[in-house]
């Protein structure tokens, strides 16, 4: 027996000391001290690199090439890595971007020049038109900050028929390339059967990713951008509006949670929807799945593939879509899925079952707002977690829900647009955008930073700060015409004007061929008198953001407008409430011409209306700023050169920014008679050619901007008592009667 013992002694002796040599003996001395990998290797410490130089810097992170990784990786691993898309997994804004590209022009977008024989798919041409018909574009490399390629590389999959071959070797042999650096490059689809890997089949470099369903694990923080997946049949400019009419209170629909999809048998993305019955109530819970799709579906069928099948066939999915509370978005063979923008269209509060998705538009939209983040382990939770929401909340996700499908998805090109935003707001960041800015109305695109970084200098976020506009205006007014007597409207119009209690100061816009008159030719005003020339005397100039302009308010006219100071005090009144709006008194109307198939513009007296005039008009003045900047070059070269329009296109820009159309304030119709009664050929509105004109002008509009922003009103507001059988003397705008 004490034998037995001391030998189990010994051995165990013996073990220990053989296991303290193999930990103890590998460890190294002073000489070779460094950090350890994730390899298990060491390897010298590195310096933190300059990003100052990012020339010399630009590629520390991708050690696939080095002697030492290559000593202490498996062969599996090499080939891991060396297949894998993200080489420049590490890559960041600082350390895989030049931003010197961007200081000399910039944020400016190259697009490579299409190669002649190269097959690009209707959608990549759709990213492509966008972004050349956007202000961001640049058709000289040289001047380029970001560049895109022309080679479509939106579907990677090798089984597709849109996929394009070699292309590893088409982008190395690129001239600019650079090993990907400054490079955008989109993409929907990637991977293959069976395990739909986000590999792209070709090495990215340094090149920043606007990606569908790609996951956080490969997910490059501030670099890679993740955007929606979208069917070739989205539109590629306008789209449609949400499909949230009106608000219902409470808030619920005929069906609490719903979803109608494939059902996948084997391969990835098959446990979460194959495990979808378990839930389903067939009543106010309706989660459908089918198993008929495919060429060999029956080969794979189960046991429930008969009874799925058949309940499938029973539902309409629009119907389910357009009357149920909340929609299932569980992730297929890929992360995203179509249901998901589906489901924001349709005012049905997404619910998110894919693990791992980096949400669209992460970076700056607050997702907790308009979805319900689920998780694919926690199925079973899901129609209780659901029901649990209370209708408020419902109500405030719905509501978000079409505010983003709008702001940002209704289209490709407000996807595109939205990530080139985003990366310029990196770029740029001291005039990025706020959180705020990204998540309300309007939203990022119709909030240029380059305006100002106060919210409180935009007309839209008054409310949520709780303050007021500058209770002043900035009189404008248009001079076309020399100034030969003492007698013409535009000096009575300077008098009513400046004896407004509102008015700053009146800025005359000089653009007439003749000489600007002498100072002693103006009346004497209470108020300051600034000529300015027009630039280049065009009709786009009126419209330009002068640094004169120094109140919120900005009172556009025509020098020919009639105008009493009540009616301009009054207008300005009703705009203090109203102040993302234009208020006014000339309006004009649109609509839809059946036989021609287009748009028809009305100067008929009625009661509806759609447009006012900005020949007396009151609005912000970051209108002006958005006119220069937002709006293409093409659309106001066509206003300078047909001298009209103008003023539609101030409606068209106001009216897609706010979806509301303009007030007009109390009924002018001295206004209709002045300008009817004119008889001067040099006046625009006596041009025969000039109504055929505006009818041009508003399709050309509408096809810009891809849909009619235009909307309709049958509201006026006039001041309290007007018209009332009671005294004058009781009437706070006596005068307005009595025109």
């Amino acid at each position: 027996m004490q034998a037995k013992k001391r030998y189990l002694i010994s051995l165990l002796t013996g073990a220990f000391l053989v296991v303290l040599f193999y930990f103890g003996g590998g460890v190294p001395g002073p000489a070779a001290t460094g950090s350890r990998s994730r390899h298990g290797y060491n390897r010298p410490e590195q310096p933190w690199p300059h990003f100052s130089d990012p020339l010399q810097h630009l590629s520390p992170w991708d050690h696939s090439d080095t002697e030492e990784y290559n000593v202490h990786i498996s062969p599996r691993q090499k080939r891991d890595v060396n297949s894998s898309v993200y080489k420049g997994k590490r890559c960041r804004m600082q350390s895989c971007f030049d931003f010197s590209l961007c200081q000399r022009n910039g944020f400016k977008v190259y697009v490579y020049p299409q190669q002649k024989g190269e097959k690009i798919s209707e959608s990549y041409q759709n990213i492509l038109s966008t972004i050349e018909g956007s202000r961001f574009y640049t058709s000289d490399p040289g001047q380029a900050c970001l560049f895109v390629l022309s080679l479509d590389t939106l579907d990677r999959d090798q089984l597709s028929p849109q996929y394009v071959h070699n292309l590893k070797t088409k982008v190395q042999s690129l001239p600019l390339w650079n090993n990907g650096r400054n490079h955008l490059i989109f993409n929907l689809y990637s991977g293959t059967w069976p395990d739909y890997t986000e590999d792209l089949g070709f090495d990215i470099g340094q090149a920043m990713l606007a990606k569908a369903s790609i996951s956080t694990e490969n997910f490059r923080p501030n670099f890679d951008v993740s955007i929606p997946l979208f069917s070739k049949e989205h539109p590629r400019t306008g789209g449609d509006r949400g499909y949230l009419k009106y608000n219902t209170i409470p808030p619920f629909r005929k069906y609490m949670l719903v979803f109608k999809g494939k059902r996948y048998l084997t391969g990835i993305g098959s446990d979460t929807r194959n495990a979808l019955y378990h839930v389903h109530n067939a009543e106010d819970v309706v989660l459908l799945t089918t198993c008929k799709h495919g060429k060999d579906w029956q080969k794979h069928k189960d046991a429930r593939c008969d009874k799925d099948n058949a309940e499938y066939e029973k539902y309409d999915y629009r119907e389910m879509l357009h009357n149920s509370t909340f929609c299932l978005v569980p992730r297929g063979r890929r992360l995203g899925s179509f249901r998901f923008l589906e489901a924001l269209q349709a005012a049905c509060v997404p619910v998110m079952l894919s693990n791992g998705w980096e949400l669209p538009f992460s970076e700056v939209i607050d997702w907790n707002t308009a979805a319900v983040i689920g998780d694919e382990r926690l199925l079973l939770q899901i129609p209780s977690t659901v029901r649990s929401i209370h209708q408020d909340k419902i109500l405030a996700l719905r509501q978000q829900t079409q505010f983003l499908w709008e702001a940002y998805f209704s289209s490709v090109e407000k996807i595109v647009l939205t990530t080139l935003e985003i990366i310029q707001d990196r770029v740029l960041q001291q005039t990025s955008r706020s959180n705020l800015m990204w998540n309300s109305h309007p939203g990022g695109l119709f909030t240029l930073p380059q305006y100002s970084s106060y919210l409180g200098d935009f007309p839209f976020f008054y409310s949520k700060l709780g303050i007021k506009p500058n209770p002043r205006f900035t009189a404008v007014i248009h001079a076309v015409t020399p100034l030969v007597s003492q007698s013409q409207p535009i000096l009575k119009l300077l008098v009513s004007v400046a004896r407004s209690q509102y008015c700053a100061q009146i800025i005359v816009l000089w653009n007439c061929d003749k000489p600007l008159p002498a100072k002693h030719r103006w009346p004497a005003t209470s108020v300051p008198i600034i000529v300015i020339e027009g630039e280049n005397k065009v009709m786009s100039s009126r419209f330009q953001p002068y640094d004169s302009i120094i109140s919120d308010a900005v009172l556009s006219l025509d020098e020919d407008t009639v105008l009493s100071t009540t009616e301009v005090d009054f207008a300005f009144t009703v705009w203090q409430s109203f102040p993302e709006r234009i208020v006014g008194y000339p309006a004009r109307s649109h609509f839809w011409d059946n036989n021609k198939e287009r748009w028809g513009y009305t100067s008929k007296w009625t009661n509806d209306y759609s447009m006012v005039l900005t020949g007396a008009a009151i609005y912000h003045r970051y209108y002006h700023f958005l006119y220069t900047n937002f709006l293409p070059s093409s659309l106001k070269s066509m206003v300078d050169q047909l001298a009209n329009c103008e003023d539609i296109l101030m409606n068209f820009l106001v009216s897609a920014v706010t979806k509301l159309p303009p007030i007009k304030v109390t009924q002018k119709k001295q206004y209709k008679e002045t300008m009817m009664g004119q008889s001067s050929r040099a006046s625009r509105w006596a041009d025969p050619d000039h109504f055929a004109q505006r009818q041009t002008c508003m399709n050309k509009f509408a096809s810009w901007f891809g849909v009619m922003p235009l909307v309709h009103s049958q509201m006026r507001l006039d001041p309290i008592l007007f018209k009332d059988q009671v005294s004058i003397l009781r009437k706070k705008y006596r005068e307005i009667e009595r025109l």
